[in-house]
């Protein structure tokens, strides 16, 4: 179980570092919730995988699992939700004064010179 996770951590960093790397808005700003995502499942994984066990204690039970991830997770989970919606309101702002949402670094490049 747990090599499925880290391999999912995995995949689903590797495909936030590739939208981000894009030159259109829209891909980063997806690649950027991927990462949060990914954060999202290793924060959780961190709190260790247990089945069938209660995150607060009560009267016989032996064993429980961390509630703090959990807890982490749901902030996180909050939280990028919000810098989600501002990334987009300031892509789409950007898109209908520039027209087009392409990243062009070359303009700057003769600015410079």
């Amino acid at each position: 179980m747990e090599a499925l996770v880290a391999s999912a951590i995995g995949v689903m960093t590797a495909a936030g570092i590739y939208l981000i790397l894009r030159l259109r808005v829209f891909p980063v700003v997806l690649g950027m919730t991927m990462l949060s995502y990914a954060v999202n499942v290793f924060l959780f994984a961190t709190g260790r995988l247990a089945v069938n066990m209660p995150p607060i204690l009560q009267e016989g039970v032996s064993s429980y699992t961390d509630p703090i991830p959990q807890a982490l997770v749901l902030t996180a989970i909050v939280i990028s939700f919000g810098m989600t919606s501002v990334t987009v309101m300031l892509a789409l702002g950007a898109f209908i004064e520039a027209g087009d949402d392409y990243i062009d670094l070359d303009d700057d490049k003769e600015k410079q010179d």
